[in-house]
């Protein structure tokens, strides 16, 4: 999960700020605004949250998209280890996405907000341009979340919900039954599990599907987060839907998507090829353990 983040933050940052910000064209033409003002930090800005809470979103999506599996082989067939068809594995896709969003909201609510500040933080400027885009209002995440709790409570941290579980909801089934799909396929018959090749390839192809495809909710997400800081522009999902196409066109709702599917590749084939081998080592283990 960290080296997830650590791979794709950077070109998160660049998405981000083409699906929220205003002026900065094309992608090429982001990163080099970004390099020019802010030089390399700029592109790792808001990661450190992120960073801190992926091993326990990792091990909640993870946990509930295989216990889910389980659950359903226990009542279809009476055996919880007995491969999933794919119906079960698109509910447990779907159950995940639900549970996920409780977590990730917050999250990339307070990675969006820093993403968002252009200029370094100085407390003395703070109440001289309080509403000028991109001037910054937090000193880190723990400031970001604090203020936001105190500012706008729990419906503050959870803005853009909606738009999160309508995002993530489809999301993690063109994230789980593509890599399901391709790892069977990959594998050559009579393997018990996929090599770690067959893992890595097929869970880069999954993280490109699922990242491009939820591109459109994304832009949603990433606005409404986005906004609220400087002046509430949106009064929900369907406004910021609409607002933003009325003023762009269709074309806004795909920003990003060559940054999204690019960066979901190396995202996702580090993700489940940790998860793929942690399980084997701790198989491997109880089986030495308890013979």
């Amino acid at each position: 999960g960290a080296a997830s983040v650590l791979v794709g933050h950077p070109l998160d940052t660049i998405k981000t700020r083409l699906q929220a910000g205003q002026g900065y064209g094309n992608t090429l033409n982001c990163v080099l605004t970004v390099y020019r003002n802010e030089s390399v930090a700029g592109f790792f800005k808001g990661m450190s949250f992120p960073l801190a809470s992926i091993a326990v979103y990792s091990s909640v999506v993870f946990g509930v998209f295989s216990n889910t599996q389980r659950l359903l082989s226990q009542l279809r067939h009476g055996d919880p280890s007995r491969t999933p068809v794919l119906a079960d594995v698109a509910l447990a896709s779907v159950v995940t996405g639900f549970i996920s969003v409780g977590i990730g909201t917050p999250v990339d609510l307070v990675k969006i907000r820093l993403q968002m500040q252009t200029q370094p933080y100085i407390k003395a400027n703070i109440e001289l341009k309080p509403t000028v885009p991109g001037f910054p209002v937090y000193r880190g995440p723990i400031h970001c979340f604090r203020t936001v709790l105190q500012k706008e409570g729990i419906a503050g941290i959870y803005r853009g919900v909606g738009a999160m579980l309508l995002r993530d909801v489809p999301g993690y089934c063109l994230y789980f039954i593509p890599y399901t799909f391709f790892c069977g396929w990959i594998t050559p018959d009579g393997c018990i599990s996929p090599n770690p090749s067959s893992i890595w390839l097929a869970g880069g192809v999954a993280g490109a599907i699922s990242w491009g495809t939820a591109t459109p909710m994304d832009v949603v997400k990433s606005r409404l987060q986005a906004d609220g800081v400087y002046l509430n522009k949106y009064k929900g999902t369907l406004d910021c839907i609409l607002q933003s196409y009325q003023n762009e066109g269709l074309k806004v709702f795909f920003r990003g998507i060559t940054v999204n599917a690019v960066r979901g590749f190396p995202m996702s084939s580090a993700m489940f090829l940790g998860y793929e081998l942690s399980l084997k080592a701790m198989k491997r283990d109880q089986t030495e353990t308890n013979p």
